[in-house]
């Protein structure tokens, strides 16, 4: 990601007692960060694995062979899958994600590194953690039980219908349940820039967590996330082998220079 001063990125934020919370992220055709399933993967419950694609991103830029080549790729490796469009991807859909057991959860989301603005004073202050986008638009008066720094105003640009937008503390304390050893990918711009909203998912139940370390394009992201789907589930890599094959195949982004990165509970 570039500097913050000079991004013409659209800006995610949110409001509460006179603080703004806002996360940088990608336009359109610069949204995305990719990861993978690690072989043998074991999830929270017996019977056959199971995988969510979370596709928040299709609100905006649809790929729809994206969709179709990732399911076909899990079904080959014996996982049930789930596609869950934009639309449904709210506040609560992500509260609730952890209890429904799933061992691999795609999150093709957008996503930023945050930062807060003094709304009286306009002063800015980078947050070193990632806040994710939904597909709910925003209402400051709706989840009044969440505390500060739960929940933010998510837009994609300056004067665009801003949707909510959650980070880590959500995460940690709103999200119900545990992921039970699933594995996160974030398909997000930023994911592991900073690693605090990886560790959430990580302190949350999650096995590791795969990401980007900057801002990073639609197409090479999408093109990574196939890529390390068919190397993990189907060449039946590990993890970290399938991550270093595949960004060694295709490299950094070439927009952005983002580069893939694991996190797990292993260190």
């Amino acid at each position: 990601m570039g500097r913050h001063s000079k991004s013409k990125r659209p800006q995610p934020q949110g409001t509460w007692k006179g603080v703004a919370i806002l996360a940088a992220v990608a336009l359109l055709s610069t949204a995305l960060a990719a990861g993978l399933v690690l072989s043998g993967l074991v999830g929270g419950g017996s019977g056959p694995r199971k995988a969510a694609i979370v596709d928040q991103l299709g609100l905006t830029q649809p790929n729809p062979d994206f969709a179709a080549s990732a399911t076909s790729i899990l079904e080959q490796g014996g996982y049930a899958v789930d596609y869950f469009p934009g639309e449904q991807v709210t506040v609560d859909f992500y509260r609730e994600l952890p209890t429904h057991d799933y061992d691999l959860i795609i999150l093709r989301v957008h996503s930023g590194i945050a930062e807060e603005t003094d709304i009286t004073t306009g002063e800015k202050t980078m947050r070193e953690y990632v806040s994710l986008f939904t597909g709910e638009p925003y209402r400051q008066d709706k989840y009044p039980q969440e505390p500060m720094g739960r929940l933010g105003m998510a837009t994609y640009y300056e004067g665009a219908s801003p949707l909510f937008g959650i980070g880590p503390d959500f995460i940690t304390y709103s999200m119900r349940g545990s992921f039970h050893h699933a594995l996160i990918v974030l398909m997000g711009c930023d994911g592991l820039r900073s690693p605090r909203t990886g560790q959430a998912f990580l302190d949350k139940g999650a096995s590791a967590f795969v990401g980007w370390s900057e801002s990073v394009s639609a197409s090479h992201s999408d093109a990574a996330a196939l890529r390390l789907l068919e190397k993990s589930v189907i060449d039946g890599l590990p993890l970290a082998d399938a991550v270093a094959q595949t960004a060694a195949e295709l490299g950094r982004d070439p927009s952005y220079g983002a580069e893939l990165r694991v996190l797990s509970d292993g260190g």
